[in-house]
């Protein structure tokens, strides 16, 4: 992995003094330039700390340095030794969803609780967006993360996700509902209360419908939340189940459903009406995407 010739991070300044004494006992020598509060040096590695509290570390042996003492003990980030990981370490649920936009299929939302270590982990396994990853590359990494780590899988098959979306009216507040449903489930398994998800719509969406559950968390909600690492793990586990969930339906019907709501759904879709008539669609698809009207 490529690795910057100049690292660089902001650090609470109550740090500074304990940073100062520490790099003293290290060996580093240090002088008190100009707008800095100190510059510490020592063979291979060059350590500044200005007062706005950036910090700049430079130098060929400055990687073990940064790895082993400056992120565990200062900074509480690994963005240098993990640079995919979330920059937030403290102990949360991560919540997502995978299904909203194919035509075909559950929509599946996963939620994932990892602690600092745990979100480490997932980091050094590679852990993101599912959106960049191959459907192979999911399904494994799903396993893994499955069998280590808390979760939660909401999955809601087609014949359902009509059934209640007749019910909710709207998309949004679906969607609202099964947040609410992955996360009152994990909640039951950890002591955690404090979430991450995805945001989708405004936050009032998922909000009023955990008062609704009477669920009571600390919950943030992010665009590209995908970026937080336990929001990626969430976002894999329910990709693998939708996968796994549209599978199970082309076995079930005898035809390859495709993922999306492109051509290639529409004409898998004038395929299975032709096969099995158009009363047996809605156990297959969403029945409120237009896609239904070319069919």
């Amino acid at each position: 992995m490529d690795r910057p010739s100049c690292f660089v991070a902001q650090i609470d300044l109550a740090h500074a003094s304990r940073l100062e004494t520490d790099l003293k006992e290290r060996g580093f020598e240090l002088s008190y330039p100009e707008y800095t509060l100190f510059r510490a040096r020592k063979k291979g590695i060059s350590c500044t700390l200005y007062k706005s509290g950036k910090l700049v570390v430079q130098g060929r042996d400055k990687g073990d340095f940064i790895t082993f003492y400056l992120e565990p003990n200062i900074l509480d980030a690994f963005t240098y030794s993990y640079p995919h990981a979330s920059s937030n370490l403290t102990p949360h649920i991560g919540v997502d969803e995978s299904g909203k936009g194919d035509f075909f299929g559950p929509l599946v939302i996963g939620s994932v609780f990892a602690d600092r270590e745990g979100i480490m982990a997932l980091a050094k396994m590679g852990v993101r967006d599912s959106k960049k990853m191959t459907d192979i590359a999911i399904i494994k990494c799903a396993k893994h993360i499955r069998s280590h780590f808390c979760f939660a899988l909401v999955t809601i098959f087609p014949q359902k996700y009509n059934t209640l979306y007749d019910k909710f009216k709207n998309l949004n507040r679906l969607l609202g509902w099964g947040h609410a449903k992955a996360i009152e489930d994990i909640l039951r398994k950890t002591t955690c209360h404090q979430v991450t998800i995805d945001q989708f719509a405004s936050e009032e969406v998922v909000a009023s419908a955990l008062k609704q559950k009477g669920i009571d968390i600390k919950l943030t909600q992010k665009h590209r939340g995908e970026e937080d690492t336990v929001v990626a793990a969430a976002s894999i586990i329910a990709r693998a189940a939708f996968i796994e969930g549209i599978d199970e339906l082309s076995r079930e019907f005898q035809i390859k459903l495709p993922k999306g709501a492109t051509h290639s759904a529409i004409q898998a879709g004038r395929m299975f009406v032709t096969k099995h008539g158009r009363a047996l669609l809605p156990r297959i698809a969403k029945m409120h995407f237009k896609t239904v009207a070319t069919l």
